[in-house]
């Protein structure tokens, strides 16, 4: 989150598998870590992730839950007469794999995962998978990651209505700099579809005669909003600082005329012997920002 909220090639965290499955490995056997995210408008989301080997010929798993939870809202009957409270849920349980070639830098990975989500007494449920592609230079610095996220289908839908689900192609590639304690991240997500620009009503203008002319978004600015940078200094240190800025959400909440900060975010990890502690600040609008906390332990 502290990096843009799309850096799949963090290395040594056991948080990271949840997104890119190729990036299990035997550094992360036996950590286990539990995240919270204070989210926009009370709700708020959270995981547990484990790493974990079967056996030496099988090789290593992860295991993970997520869970998103929307907060509590007005019942009302036809009429509009309040009438009580309803709740909403997501919850999704993943398991995932990964294969390291012996004979090449390649590690290909998976994740399977089984989806529920109530909203009030209505239910679905579905079933996506993740894969990845993991290549790491024979500089042992750099890593280039291909994942293509939420293959898959619902096996009930809520009403009759058949939704699709948000697969997403994203390409990253980091590498730590080789005389200074920094380690810079590029992820290029969405590659699934090029046009994902949403026009800013704040950027609205109303000519002469009194029509409301949408933003035009340009070519360039729309391949800027696939783009995410983040940075992160002394990552094997005990206190590490990270930032990043993601393009598309600073375009899309920017307020006009204010400075907003809107696709900022930033934070911090401190690393003891066993216990390794995390936060992360993401700016979204000046009235809204979300806070992540995450508590990974070692095991071993």
């Amino acid at each position: 989150m502290s990096l843009g909220g799309a850096a799949n090639t963090i290395e040594d965290d056991v948080n990271i598998p949840l997104w890119n499955p190729a990036m299990i490995d035997a550094s992360l056997q036996n950590k286990f870590a539990v995240n919270y995210t204070s989210y926009l408008a009370g709700i708020s989301l959270g995981s547990v992730s484990f790493v974990s080997q079967f056996n030496e010929k099988v090789g290593l798993f992860y295991g993970g839950v997520q869970y998103l939870d929307y907060g509590t809202f007005t019942r009302a009957d036809e009429n509009g007469s309040i009438i009580g409270e309803f709740s909403a849920q997501d919850l999704a349980l993943n398991v995932g794999y990964a294969y390291t070639s012996k004979a090449s830098n390649f590690t290909i990975g998976a994740n399977v995962k089984f989806i529920s989500s109530r909203i009030d007494t209505y239910s679905s449920l579905g079933i996506a998978a993740d894969f990845a592609a993991l290549y790491r230079h024979s500089n042992e610095r750099t890593l280039i990651s291909l994942t293509v996220r939420n293959l898959g289908t619902q096996l009930k839908t809520y009403d009759g209505l058949k939704e699709e689900l948000p697969m997403q192609i994203n390409f990253g590639v980091s590498s730590k700099l080789e005389h200074l304690p920094l380690t810079w991240y590029l992820n290029i997500d969405n590659l699934q579809q090029w046009n994902i620009s949403e026009p800013n009503p704040s950027n609205e203008i109303i000519d002469i005669d009194q029509n409301v002319v949408a933003e035009e978004i340009s070519f360039a600015d729309n391949a800027l909003r696939h783009l995410v940078v983040g940075a992160e200094l002394f990552s094997d240190k005990k206190i590490s600082i990270r930032g990043g800025y993601n393009f598309r959400r600073g375009k899309e909440l920017a307020l006009n005329g204010t400075n907003s900060y809107g696709g900022f975010s930033y934070g911090f990890g401190l690393n003891l012997k066993k216990i390794t502690f995390n936060y992360a600040v993401t700016k979204y609008h000046p009235s809204a920002n979300s806070n992540t906390f995450s508590l990974v332990v070692n095991l071993n």
